[in-house]
This record gives structure tokens, C-alpha cells and sequence, in this order.
């Protein structure tokens, strides 16, 4: 590649980083059909294809350039927490859940990944899961205990006594 194209390049993924930024997914796809062949893109590039996709819940879609972007830069933690969102949205909890847990072994002290882990697992109707993960995600941020009340991915076990236990020591230490 050249270092005219180069740079070009480089302007094209600024204003596609410029338009997600502003939630115009579309015009962010345009601009990266100006980047040509898919197929020879890096996995920056594919995971902004991917999240524009994912803007505009075009899960389906999405998941292809994500998850190429994910075989390309196996420890990007973004690129793992878009993929998750994606297949969580078509209805895949066990490749979400497999995303996430790479996510964790990239980053694990990233109380996001365990939080959203938890929701999860909490879908999946694995209780015991969900509070392993919602308790280490409140272990490192205590933050995310206020974030439990408004979160619905936990209605299949809020009732639970263990659940219940658990948010309240956490409120209690918060």
C-alpha cells in the first residue's frame, strides 16, 4: 500500500470512528465502502464495520465482521463485549457467554465484564454462575451493586434468596 493510500485510509477510518461517534451508523458504512474489499480489511476496520451493524441492530450482520475481527485480535476486550451484545440479541447465550469469558481472561479485573458475564449466566438460568460473576464484579467495583435494581437480564433470579442476600450485603458495604 501506498503512502498516499495509507493515509487516505486513515482519514476514511477517522470519519467512520467520527460518525459512530455521533450514532450515524449508515453514513459510517458508506465511508467504509470507500475502503473496498472487505475481505482485506484489519480488525479495527472490521470491528467498526461491526459495530455500525450492531447501531443499528442488524445483530445478524454484525456478528460476521466481529467475529473475524475477534479471530484477528483475540484479546481486544471490545471487540469481545460487541460480539457478545450480538449473539446475546440473536439469541445465541452460549456464544455470548463463551465471548465474555475470553473477554475475563483478557481483562479480569474489568468489573463491566463481569457484570455483563452475570447477566448472562443469570438469562442462561444458571444462578449459581450469575452470583459468582455479579459477586466478583462487585468485588472490584462496588459501583455495580446500583446498577442491579434496573438491570431486567437479572428478573429470573431476583427473587432468589441468594440474589437477594448478595445485593444487600453488597448495599450494606456500599
Amino acid at each position: 500500500m501506498t503512502s498516499e493510500n495509507r493515509i487516505r485510509r486513515a482519514k476514511v477510518l477517522r470519519e467512520v470512528e467520527g460518525y459512530l461517534e455521533l450514532g450515524l451508523a449508515e453514513r459510517a458504512l458508506c465511508a467504509l465502502g470507500r475502503l473496498g474489499d472487505p475481505t482485506d480489511f484489519d480488525a479495527h476496520t472490521l470491528h467498526l464495520w461491526g459495530e455500525a451493524l450492531r447501531m443499528l441492530n442488524r445483530y445478524d450482520e454484525a456478528i460476521v465482521p466481529l467475529q473475524q475481527a475477534a479471530d484477528a485480535a483475540p484479546d481486544d476486550i471490545h471487540i469481545r463485549l460487541a460480539l457478545a451484545w450480538c449473539y446475546k440479541r440473536t439469541e445465541h447465550l452460549d456464544l455470548a457467554i463463551e465471548s465474555l469469558e475470553r473477554a475475563v481472561c483478557c481483562e479480569p479485573n474489568r468489573a463491566m465484564l463481569h457484570y455483563n458475564l452475570a447477566c448472562y449466566w443469570s438469562l442462561a438460568g444458571s444462578k449459581r454462575h450469575a452470583l459468582t460473576c455479579l459477586s466478583q464484579a462487585i468485588r472490584i467495583d462496588p459501583s455495580c451493586v446500583d446498577m442491579i435494581d434496573d438491570e431486567p437480564d437479572f428478573d429470573p433470579i431476583r427473587f432468589d434468596p441468594d440474589f437477594q442476600v448478595l445485593c444487600t450485603r453488597s448495599e450494606a458495604r456500599g
